[in-house]
């Protein structure tokens, strides 16, 4: 004749609290893959930034100025090196990497 839906509520609760916790747990237990540990990781974000900042510089200053021939020296530095690093660099514009050294310095030069 009694009716216990208050201790079936917090057996639920509890329940549900704990399945939560175990969840939580066993999630923050794997390992972390992160992008960073990626050999090619450093290469990729220091083309993709000199490629950025030509772009920038083409945009804010012209195509000719010396604002972009200094980020058009920098892209170029930065191919090279991970060129001498990795044997490979990161199109930022195709989006991919290149296994020749066959990048264009005035690749961006074109309109």
């Amino acid at each position: 004749m009694f009716k216990f839906t208050g201790e079936k509520k917090v057996l639920g609760r509890s329940v549900l609290a704990a399945a939560a916790l175990v969840g939580l747990l066993a999630f923050a237990a794997t390992p972390r893959a992160y992008a960073h540990d990626d050999p090619y990781y450093k290469c990729q974000r220091r083309i993709a930034k000199a490629d950025y900042k030509l772009h920038e510089a083409i945009e804010r200053h012209g195509w000719y100025s010396r604002q972009a021939n200094h980020a058009r020296h920098e892209l170029r530095e930065e191919r090279e090196r991970c060129w001498n690093e990795r044997h490979r660099w990161w199109d930022e514009d195709g989006h991919r990497w290149h296994s020749d050294r066959d990048w264009d310095d005035h690749d961006h030069d074109r309109h």
